[in-house]
């Protein structure tokens, strides 16, 4: 939980680095996302640092809102942010602040294997800490994109590869589709150069390539066909053309860039 936490860290430095410098108009350049702003990505992430810190402080009352929410099923995500658009930028940065502190804070006190309910199944408290990880990553791309910013892939990385390793069942379960029986294989090389793999070696099945791809893959940042992943079997195409490493319905994905 400390590497995991330190790393958290690390990946909001990271975030907040990159709305440091924006003027109050920066906020509303659309980024790849259909329809978000900046100013969107930014109030998703509070928000949702807000629904963790009441998941782990009031599960119960948690789980009550999250009946209402996939009661909506679900499109409450956009309304969300529809509504956050009345926040001023500099009340926006703040309450990421606030929020993303508190979410650390009530983070720190948990032990690795305690479960935590979230909106998909619950998870152990080192997997919830790893996909607010994952999610702050995936909106800081958002907006780097949204910015011209090319940032330096870092071996935080690993945990982001790792979590939509893990999520390869519910990318099919979230769909209703039925999982192929094969194992799959992932070897990809980090941004350091070294070697991270998972999943049985002799599976036929295998995904080689960059994490980054995997990564900006398995987050649904780019159409698998801008990456540079090589796919083997049936069964690994099946899974990474659905790749989905956050909670809640199908997402989208995006267009091919050529398309």
């Amino acid at each position: 939980m400390a590497e995991l936490l330190g790393d958290l860290r690390a990946e909001t430095a990271s975030f907040e680095e990159l709305l440091q410098p924006l003027r109050d108009e920066d906020w509303e350049l659309a980024t790849p996302a259909e329809g978000w702003a900046i100013r969107d990505q930014v109030s998703h992430l509070a928000w949702f640092d807000d629904a963790a810190v009441q998941a782990v402080t009031d599960p119960e009352g948690f789980n009550a809102s999250l009946a209402d929410f996939a009661a909506s099923g679900f499109s409450s995500v956009d309304d969300l942010v529809v509504r956050a658009r009345r926040t001023s930028p500099a009340e926006l940065r703040g309450w990421f602040r606030a929020a993303r502190a508190r979410s650390i804070e009530v983070f720190a006190a948990l032990n690795a294997r305690d479960r935590v309910p979230w909106f998909g199944p619950p998870m152990s408290a080192a997997s919830f800490v790893t996909a607010r990880l994952m999610e702050t990553w995936a909106h800081g791309q958002d907006v780097a994109d949204a910015l011209g910013v090319v940032r330096k892939p870092t071996v935080r990385l690993r945990h982001v590869a790792m979590i939509g390793f893990r999520a390869r069942p519910y990318s099919f379960a979230v769909r209703g589709l039925a999982e192929p029986p094969e194992p799959v294989r992932v070897e990809l090389t980090m941004p350091d150069g070294s070697a991270w793999t998972a999943g049985p070696p002799e599976a036929a099945a295998v995904v080689r390539g960059p994490m980054f791809d995997f990564c900006l893959a398995v987050t649904q940042r780019v159409h698998l066909s801008d990456t540079a992943l090589e796919i083997d079997g049936e069964a690994a195409r099946a899974w990474m053309e659905i790749a989905q490493a956050f909670a809640g319905p199908p997402g989208k994905g995006r267009a091919p860039r050529s398309g």
